[in-house]
């Protein structure tokens, strides 16, 4: 058996080199490179683990201490520096599964919303906003997950659908990004998809003033106002075909321009009005119209 002395004498130069503080510093160098080539080719940093942030969601939920703390400072803050006006809170209900379909106009959004409660919400943020990793922790901790928008982010969906089998509050924004100023924007239909999949009441609300609030960064104070409407209810199997998710996005979104007029809001452009109108009209029609007059036709 050799001895330690001949097992260090045996130990090559670079073993011995990567034993010394030096080595370390070196590896950790060397592993800050190889981190460094797994980003990005535009040079951006590699992919933040996006279900982790949703499974913490499900597993752990929203962190009460900090959420309730953070409620109790913001409440008062709000109704003093921005006035703030609920309108409808009676039409929420208290407990059980609910979708809440808001526009989105402001960081604040979310915030502003969970005043419309007394119990915790979870809602969708853009993924970018989890790629520092402190910033994150504390969004997830308030209850936000990660959506990968633009990319049919099934996994944002499956964590939503797991949020409200449990129970729990999802506030979505159907047009997927902020948009201002002027009339609201057009919604995605992955709201009724989800609502359609879930099988839950959805709450349409409308959010006014959070636009105007901040200025680079500076945080003005600035009316806001957010109005509630009646919970609407779809029936489902449980199952969302393209067209049905569809037409009850249009439904959803037709109840949330609502709130949005009734506080003041920018009406939409009468062409788009028209236009959004007219497809259900097209699609009547056309089942009105008997198979054998719609071959003539069609011939």
């Amino acid at each position: 058996m050799a001895t330690p002395l001949e097992s260090a004498s045996q130990t090559s130069p670079r073993e011995q080199r990567d034993a010394s503080p030096r080595g370390r510093n070196a590896r950790s160098a060397d592993a800050a490179a190889r981190l460094r080539a797994d980003a990005l080719p535009d040079g951006s940093p590699p992919s933040v683990d996006l279900d982790a942030f949703r499974e913490r969601s499900l597993c752990r939920g929203v962190n009460p201490v900090f959420y309730w703390a953070l409620r109790a400072v913001l409440l008062p803050l709000f109704l003093v520096y921005f006035r703030l006006r609920r309108v409808g809170r009676e039409h929420i209900p208290a407990d059980g599964p609910l979708l809440l379909a808001a526009n989105h106009r402001s960081f604040l959004d979310p915030f502003v919303i969970g005043m419309m409660l007394r119990r915790p919400v979870y809602y969708m943020a853009k993924r970018e906003l989890f790629e520092k990793r402190l910033q994150g922790r504390l969004l997830n901790a308030l209850g936000a997950f990660p959506v990968d928008r633009g990319a049919g982010d099934a996994g944002a969906m499956d964590a939503a659908r797991a949020i409200l089998a449990r129970g729990d509050c999802v506030v979505v924004f159907p047009e997927g990004t902020r948009v201002r100023p002027g009339p609201l924007g057009a919604p995605k239909r992955g709201v009724g998809r989800l609502a359609l999949e879930a099988g839950v009441p959805v709450v349409p609300i409308a959010v006014l003033g959070t636009e105007d609030v901040r200025r680079g960064w500076r945080i003005r104070p600035r009316r806001v106002y957010v109005r509630a409407g009646r919970p609407l209810r779809f029936p489902t199997d449980g199952t969302a075909s393209p067209a049905r998710a569809a037409g009850v996005t249009e439904r959803i979104w037709a109840c949330v321009s609502l709130q949005w007029e009734w506080l003041g809001g920018a009406p939409a452009a009468p062409d788009a009005r028209a236009r959004t109108q007219s497809r259900p009209a097209r699609r009547r029609r056309a089942h009105s119209i008997p198979s054998s007059q719609r071959d003539e036709r069609a011939a």
